[in-house]
């Protein structure tokens, strides 16, 4: 049974890949399929395109430049918001081919949905607000300012965990600015956006300005930094590839903006109840099966209430059902491929070969070859790899603390900074945490701490620059000074 057959409107699902308004196959045949990874079957095929049509997917970018960017920014606004309202409009059907081909749950499915379009909206207007400034005169006779103006083509490499999502994260703050985009998805995740890319077509958006190529990763992403007319470059991906692009686009001294690894911590105070924290640590453990650069990874619970939190926290774990997301009632689906779910079961073997204990987890009950069960460890030390890496699987490790001092030692003790969670009543604890941490955001009280007027982003080596909010339209614009002088004035003057 293909994806197709899931769908009210079958245009949705295509394969091929697109460019300069066109649906094209690869010039060789050679194809990858794309598997259900709840269920191990063929969903459809993608065409690996050659190097020849990734470039001219830059050409096509290139030609839709110059007139992209000179309309004006209202009506670049109402071509993103016609796609908003398809978005919107089709939200079944995209969630549905995101299920199918990532395996998150079909209500988690409808949010993302919801999610990335609400970038659209967002950046459709933010567009119209992209003001310079007027800077106040110390040249006799002339007047200073400054204008934005979008820097050129942005190529856009997106990860599978969020399909849609980070692309129209990227997408609408580009298109808004003026910039055509060539999006490089994953290829486990590629029918999502060829699905935007259809509907970016019946809204509107001219040829040559949303183009999406597929091929094989490593190929595709360095054609696209070698591209001197590709003036900016965003990765959300791991910390390690982002590195690697980053150095392949020094020599055109892209504009490169990286949202890379996370290892999140958890920091539970002791005047918390732990009840109520242990339910929000579940959630933000296992959101996306822990698939989730946001996930909470290292779960820090002060040691006056650490038992009581443990027994918690394993019993809402065992109230979770995992399944195929497209099956009823689930709250976890599988893991993208067999790959990770072996990275899951060596983290696991690893840590209790070091001393935790596996509180619960079986992988008996498992209910098929690419689930893997929520698993809870304690005792979780320093040198294990359920601390130090980011383990993109449902594996939570707990580990109890004595002071503000030691938390703060213990989450700042790695080389990711994306983001942090802390759960506490008390001001000077929310502040003292608020200040030390070393994270590019900090959600105090609360899991959910994303959306389109949100600065997202990390420090150290999670990444460089902003998605969403006031400044995420930057990472596509330059600054361009300006000085008038008054005709016949003499310098100095």
């Amino acid at each position: 049974m293909t994806l197709s057959n899931q769908l009210s409107d079958l245009r949705l699902f295509r394969q091929y890949a697109y460019v300069d308004g066109k649906w094209t196959h690869g010039t060789t045949g050679r194809e990858e399929a794309v598997i259900d990874p709840a269920t191990g079957e063929t969903l459809g095929h993608i065409p690996v395109l050659e190097a020849d049509q990734i470039r001219g997917a830059v050409d096509a970018a290139d030609q839709a430049f110059a007139q992209w960017r000179a309309l004006r920014a209202d009506e670049r606004c109402e071509r993103l918001l016609a796609w908003y309202d398809l978005l919107q409009a089709n939200r079944e059907d995209l969630a549905t081919i995101m299920t199918l081909e990532q395996g998150k749950p079909l209500p988690d499915a409808r949010g993302e949905v919801e999610y990335g379009a609400s970038f659209v909206r967002w950046f459709a207007e933010e567009g119209k607000r992209t003001f310079g400034d007027t800077i106040p005169s110390h040249i006799p006779n002339a007047a200073l300012g400054t204008l934005k103006e979008p820097v050129g083509i942005a190529a856009l490499i997106t990860p599978w965990n969020f399909p849609l999502a980070m692309i129209t994260r990227k997408a609408a703050a580009a298109m808004a600015a003026g910039c055509p985009v060539v999006v490089k998805p994953a290829h486990e995740t590629p029918f999502s956006a060829l699905a935007l890319a259809e509907l970016a077509e019946r809204a509107g958006i001219p040829a040559g300005v949303f183009n999406v190529v597929l091929g094989d990763a490593p190929e595709v992403s360095k054609l696209l930094c070698d591209d001197e007319r590709i003036k900016a470059l965003s990765f959300t991906g791991s910390t390690r590839v982002g590195r690697l692009l980053l150095e392949q686009s020094a020599n055109t001294v892209k504009r490169v903006s990286l949202e890379l690894g996370g290892n999140a911590p958890f920091i539970v105070g002791p005047d918390m109840d732990p009840h109520e924290a242990a339910l929000a640590a579940v959630a933000a453990k296992f959101q996306t099966a822990g698939q989730d650069c946001l996930a909470a990874n290292r779960i820090l619970v002060h040691e006056s209430i650490h038992d009581a939190f443990v027994e918690h926290f394993a019993e809402r774990m065992a109230a979770m059902t995992v399944g195929n997301g497209m099956q009823g009632e689930v709250d976890q689906g599988p893991l993208i491929h067999g790959q990770a779910v072996d990275k899951a079961s060596a983290i696991v073997d690893d840590a209790v070969s070091r001393g935790a204990t596996l509180v619960a987890g079986d992988q008996s009950q498992a209910p098929g070859p690419n689930f893997f069960m929520p698993t809870l460890l304690t005792g979780v030390t320093r040198d294990m790899q359920v601390w130090c890496e980011e383990n993109f699987a449902p594996v939570a490790g707990i580990t109890a603390y004595r002071d503000d001092d030691e938390a703060i030692a213990m989450a700042n003790d790695t080389e990711y900074g994306l983001a942090a969670y802390v759960y506490t009543h008390d001001i000077r604890r929310i502040w003292k945490l608020l200040r030390a941490l070393e994270y590019g955001m900090v959600s105090v009280n609360s899991v959910k701490m994303t959306g389109p007027p949100v600065p997202f982003g990390g420090v150290k080596q999670s990444g460089l620059g902003r998605e969403g909010g006031v400044t995420g339209i930057d990472e596509y614009l330059e600054t361009k000074y300006y000085c008038l002088g008054a005709l016949g004035s003499v310098s100095g003057s």
